[in-house]
């Protein structure tokens, strides 16, 4: 195997081995279709990191000239021997990720800071649900008059209604 797929197999084992936190990216995810997405997305991953893991890891057999000489003859399997060993694998040169990691890294930066944000803003509404669910609490229990004498206005409102006959009974 040439030295760049090694090392592609290599940073994908790395990320198989616990580079990536599934779990802890599939609990950041709030709708159906997200987790849908996301789990097509590792589906992929698997499937390719199992075909990395697999296919690349593997060396090649190596070859008996030796066998071949006894039996074809030394003169053709030299030809052969000499035309394999002449052939180059071109090594892969990754031209993609230079021109994304930029990008993919604002991206992680970005989203930092909207889970920050996220995490605020769920904090100021459980504080305002709170607040709510202790101003209804106090309500209920309250008193006509006790509503009244902190709302006066709210009461010259009902004795005008009352008053006037604006209830129609």
């Amino acid at each position: 195997m040439s030295g760049s797929g090694k090392k592609v197999v290599e940073v994908v084992r790395k990320a198989a081995k616990g580079g990536i936190d599934w779990d802890g990216m599939a609990k950041l995810l709030v709708t159906d279709d997200a987790r849908k997405e996301f789990s097509n997305l590792r589906r992929a991953f698997d499937e390719v990191n199992s075909q990395l893991q697999t296919k690349f890891s593997q060396e090649p057999e190596p070859i008996d000239w030796e066998y071949y000489r006894k039996g074809i003859g030394p003169r053709l399997v030299d030809m052969y021997k000499e035309a394999y060993e002449s052939i180059e694998i071109p090594k892969f040169v990754d031209t993609v990720t230079p021109q994304y990691k930029p990008k993919f890294d604002a991206l992680v930066v970005e989203l930092k800071e909207a889970e920050e944000k996220s995490l605020k803003e769920s904090e100021r509404l459980e504080k305002e649900i709170a607040e709510v669910q202790e101003l209804k609490k106090k309500i209920s229990t309250m008193t006509a008059n006790e509503y009244f004498e902190k709302h006066p206005e709210l009461k010259k409102k009902f004795d005008d209604e009352i008053r006037n006959d604006y209830w129609g009974y």
